[in-house]
């Protein structure tokens, strides 16, 4: 007789040591265990290992870069680092000699599936606050969660503050402005905090005009000509606009997963609502995530903050005429999410360049001309939750190299050239009029 049996496993996790143990009873005499993988729903079965029990050897059938099973002892095999590749149906089979005729081979075989499951890591970013003209405007700002590496499918949501967060599910994304979103903000939804409410309050119950000390919304004002401003020597913080809004913020979660080519599955989380200044900043939010394979949740938190105190450089810090300056924000006073958008400025006049104002995290000033001394620059970092600016003051020496009065209004060089060429103009009209 012959009986073979696989004690079943419970599932296991990436990385874990793996034994499978084929149990067999037989009064027989043995001729063979053979181990198989089996793969593509039952029709292929690549063999793992063979104890030939005839020579006493056992050898395993997996190429040498693959091997990564080792035979115990006859039928036990130890799987020393379980992957997701791994996870799927085995066979054990074990072959005797038949009693009558001694060369034929009586087979049995035991069966077992090895769940093998992938834990999975979160990352929380962040996307939106609307951009208009290079500027953030509105307010629909949604955090992205992404869980990776994850079998079977993981559970994920949100939090806030610690505290779950009830959201209305959005089976799909939404276009556009759909009945979900936010109506358009018109001017009486802000509220400028450089004006007491009060005042404010005032001047729209009254039909009056704004006061005329108050500057209007940033992102929201007319275009306004060149001014000359007086620049405090301390750094300038002003607040975003914010919206005011008479309810709690409504959330919309949509969760999706994707099967990934190694088997495991990739989650995204988003968590949709109308940004509010005034309670959202400094909220701290986390995705968190439940799995058979964790033993306790795992998480990714990010916290929404407005920047403040932008840091910034210039190199060279002595600029000569003619030199390339390099003005650069290096950080802020504190941790800033989401990422701001920087616009730069000359006060009271125009870049370089010509330009009203630029973008990006760096402004460069090519061969900067004797003129720019004493000139100003602001730096503006705005993201949803507010902007504040800080500027720094260009001085620009002398050159040795550059003799003074050689220079054009873009800090070049007059080439000798061109001298030459006036002053034989010159000397041709003077010979005409003798």
């Amino acid at each position: 007789y012959l009986t073979v049996s696989i004690e079943p496993l419970p599932p296991v996790v990436v990385g874990d040591a793996v034994t499978l143990k084929c149990n067999f009873k037989t009064d027989g005499k043995m001729r063979e265990i053979v181990w198989y993988r089996v793969t593509d729903g039952g029709t292929i079965k690549q063999k793992i290992f063979t104890f030939d029990a005839m020579f006493s050897t056992n050898f395993s059938h997996m190429e040498n870069y693959r091997k990564r099973e080792d035979l115990v002892y006859q039928s036990t095999v130890r799987l020393p680092e379980v992957r997701i590749s791994d996870n799927g149906p085995y066979e054990c089979h074990v072959g005797i000699y038949d009693r009558a005729t001694r060369e034929k081979v009586v087979l049995a075989s035991g069966n077992i599936f090895l769940n093998v499951m992938g834990e999975c890591s979160p990352w929380l970013g962040g996307t939106g606050g609307e951009r208009a003209a290079g500027r953030y405007q509105a307010q629909n700002f949604t955090l992205v969660c992404v869980v990776s590496g994850g079998k079977p499918a993981p559970l994920v949501y949100f939090k806030r503050d610690g505290e779950p967060i009830e959201a209305t599910p959005l089976p799909e994304l939404p276009a556009g402005a759909g009945s979900w979103a936010p109506r358009n903000l018109l001017h009486r939804d802000l509220d400028d905090t450089k004006v007491p409410k009060s005042l404010a309050a005032e001047g729209e119950m009254g039909g009056g005009q704004p006061l005329a000390t108050a500057d209007p919304p940033r992102g929201l004002a007319a275009e306004r000509g060149p001014v000359t401003e007086t620049i405090p020597e301390t750094v300038v913080s002003r607040e975003f606009p914010r919206w005011v809004h008479v309810a709690e913020p409504i959330y919309y979660f949509r969760h999706t997963h994707a099967p990934v080519s190694d088997g495991t599955v990739e989650a995204r989380a988003t968590l949709t609502w109308t940004l509010n200044p005034q309670i959202d900043n400094e909220a701290l939010f986390s995705c968190e995530v439940k799995h058979p394979a964790l033993s306790m949740p795992m998480q990714s938190e990010v916290t929404l903050v407005a920047p403040k105190g932008p840091k910034i450089t210039m190199t060279p810090t002595r600029a000569r005429v003619g030199d390339t300056v390099r003005i650069l924000v290096q950080g802020f006073q504190n941790e800033v999410f989401p990422e701001p958008l920087f616009t730069w400025t000359r006060v009271g006049s125009r870049l370089l360049d010509g330009s009203t104002e630029h973008d990006g995290k760096e402004l460069v000033l090519e061969r900067v001309p004797a003129e720019l001394n004493g000139s100003m620059y602001r730096c503006t970092a705005q993201n949803p939750l507010g902007s504040t600016d800080t500027h720094t003051r260009l001085i620009v020496f002398e050159n040795p190299n550059i003799p003074r009065g050689t220079e054009d209004s873009n800090g070049s060089l007059t080439g000798h050239c061109g001298f030459r060429l006036v002053l034989a103009l010159t000397l041709t009209v003077i010979l005409e009029l003798t």
